[in-house]
């Protein structure tokens, strides 16, 4: 009997592939310009960023605020142009520089992938947020004390069982002090579960993603998806008024 539970065990090592030819990274931005990808930013049309908030330096991706006299609540995202629903995405952020004159307090050191947006065409002229899932990205200055943290524009989840429709909602993964690269990953399984994880540890997950039909962006997006669930999406990262730094952004398409 023990010897043909090894060999069982052995076959179904032997047909399992090796963990490394599993993982197919591919990157999503190329270190040198923002070719695949297209920013909304708040009062103006998809695709235009006259002051040049996210721009391409050294390899790295930044959200600047060079050209900006003071914030305005110029509220952007810059959208990565392909639709996905399940997959895995992995990039480094760090915060760098001073906030820009006029930015909220609590978006300090503060910003985030957004996951499963609304196509950004849809979004209005002046939406500060598209819906969609946030995974935060922030620094240890923030306030909060942690990152990894969820934030749900126009959405809502269940965390350990429980319907949760807290708009923020804290992890317990101290946040990093400025000019330190992080690695963020999202492992994201269309509408039934999602993990936020910082430098490879599970931050926070959450289960049954949905539009909330109480918020006035995502209800016509109901209407004409005739239903709630939130499979699947853009992805979109933030400028909220403080410059930050992105490198090595590449995603693992998934299975269903």
């Amino acid at each position: 009997m023990k010897s043909s539970l090894r060999l069982l065990a052995l076959a179904a090592l032997l047909l399992s592939p090796a963990r490394g030819a599993e993982e197919k990274w591919t990157a999503i931005f190329n270190g040198k310009d923002l070719t695949g990808w297209t920013p909304k930013i708040r009062g103006l049309a998809y695709g235009e960023d006259p002051k040049k908030t996210f721009i391409v330096e050294d390899g790295v991706l930044k959200v600047s605020y060079a050209n900006y006299s003071e914030w305005g609540e110029t509220y952007g995202h810059l959208f990565y142009g392909k639709k996905l629903s399940n997959y895995r995405l992995r990039l480094e952020y760090r915060v760098v520089g001073e906030q820009i004159k006029g930015g909220p307090g609590w978006a300090l050191q503060n910003n985030g992938i957004m996951l499963h947006c609304q196509d950004p065409k849809t979004m209005g002229k002046d939406q500060s947020f598209p819906v969609s899932l946030e995974f935060q990205l922030l620094g240890a200055g923030n306030g909060v004390g942690t990152t990894g943290n969820l934030c749900t524009p126009g959405t809502f989840v269940t965390i350990g069982g429980a319907v949760n429709k807290n708009h923020c909602i804290s992890c317990k993964q101290p946040a990093f002090p400025p000019g330190e690269w992080v690695t963020a990953e999202a492992e994201v399984h269309g509408g039934k579960l999602i993990r936020h994880l910082i430098n490879g540890k599970v931050a926070f997950e959450y289960t049954d993603t949905k539009l909330d039909p109480a918020d006035g962006d995502a209800k016509p997006l109901i209407e004409a998806l005739g239903g709630d669930a939130l499979t699947e999406g853009y992805i979109s990262l933030q400028s909220e008024s403080h410059p930050y730094e992105f490198r090595k952004i590449e995603v693992m398409e998934l299975a269903e």
